[in-house]
């Protein structure tokens, strides 16, 4: 006897708010609200949930204007500079990174962040979906930073945080760390951690006594600063997205293959 294979019960297509969020026209939270307003209509008839699927078949309006098709996944490298704060409004009316990205660029979303002191390298994307996956620790991709720290430490002094501490009853995992040098009154060491918590390298810092005073993330995952120069940014070639991310049927390689240099 041949069984029929069972047909899914998933809907074919994405999520209106997803598409809508692709197409740049906003965030999917802000496209949600924009659904609820009834401000979205698709193949004529107004909407009042995003709970629905559509297909590249469907025609979606919004405000009565068409919307274009969704933008490939693009990610892009951008050197945060100290001083700039990473979320889209600061309350006490600091400049944002989003002030200061050229106005070329569509809309785009911060893989992660960086703390208003820290600088380096900061991925940005224009889908929600690579930046949820480039933010799971699941991902397991390496973040390194070059740190500089006020005082004279030795290897040794680094022992309770390769071992993984507990600071303020937070867990923070073993870091790979490496004294570079001595430069006058700071040492520069290289650190490697897999999860970023908020302000986690300072903290862990602070913990066994040392103070942070120049933090620079030089690479993310395969993806590296390079010498892109403090406020540029680079777009990230199609054919490294997709082989890094695993899409349109690429196998994503493993999380410890050769870094993507940025080109010359």
């Amino acid at each position: 006897m041949i069984q029929k294979t069972p047909k899914s019960d998933s809907p074919a297509g994405d999520r209106i708010a997803k598409v809508l969020a692709r197409a740049g026209v906003a965030s999917r939270r802000e496209a949600e609200r924009m659904i609820e307003a009834g401000r979205v209509s698709v193949n004529g008839k107004k909407l009042s949930s995003p709970a629905l699927n559509v297909t590249a078949k469907d025609r979606i309006t919004v405000d009565g204007k068409p919307v274009g098709e969704p933008d490939p996944e693009r990610i892009w490298l951008y050197h945060k500079p100290a001083g700039l704060v990473t979320s889209n409004k600061d309350e006490k009316g600091r400049d944002t990174i989003f002030d200061h990205l050229p106005d070329t660029l569509p809309r785009v979303m911060t893989v992660g962040r960086l703390d208003l002191n820290s600088e380096g390298l900061l991925l940005l994307t224009n889908d929600g979906g690579v930046k949820r996956k480039l933010e799971l620790p699941s991902t397991g991709w390496l973040r390194k930073y070059r740190v500089r720290i006020n005082g004279r430490p030795t290897d040794e002094t680094f022992a309770p945080l390769r071992e993984g501490i507990v600071v303020d009853r937070e867990h923070f995992q073993p870091m790979d760390i490496t004294l570079d040098r001595q430069q006058g009154a700071n040492a520069w060491a290289t650190i490697g951690l897999r999860e970023g918590k908020n302000r986690e390298i300072r903290r862990a810092m602070e913990a066994i006594g040392l103070t942070v005073n120049r933090l620079i993330r030089v690479s993310y995952g395969p993806f590296q600063l390079g010498d892109l120069k403090p406020g540029e940014v680079e777009e990230v070639r199609r054919r490294i997205v997709r082989d890094q991310l695993g899409l349109d049927g690429a196998k994503p390689p493993e999380t410890r293959k050769k870094p993507v240099r940025r080109r010359r």
